[in-house]
């Protein structure tokens, strides 16, 4: 069953375009995760927000990335660091348009 893996955590940027090319290594690293289908990136400049929104193909795949990248932000100094995992309905998803 696909899993959602939402990211958030405080942050002072940088944004937009800046952002993109500060962290085009990082979005390399992470394209590679073991069971990644899509990520989502997002940004609140105006309450100092940053994150992300993950398809994976199971739990245990998101469950392992979610190890991992907590590790990867906690070394970059980030805290305030918020994680959740849901599940897809994929007959209402499809219903709707989502990307699964």
């Amino acid at each position: 069953m696909p899993t959602v893996l939402q990211f958030d955590f405080s942050m002072a940027g940088p944004w937009g375009e800046e952002m993109a090319t500060a962290f085009k290594d990082l979005a390399a690293i992470i394209e590679r995760a073991p069971g990644l289908r899509w990520k989502i990136w997002t940004e609140n400049e105006d309450e100092g927000v940053g994150g992300g929104i993950y398809l994976f193909e199971d739990d245990g795949s998101a469950l392992a990335y979610l190890e991992e990248h907590t590790a990867r932000l906690e070394g970059f100094g980030v805290k305030d660091i918020r994680a959740k995992l849901l599940h897809v309905n994929e007959p209402l998803t499809e219903l709707t348009r989502g990307p699964v």
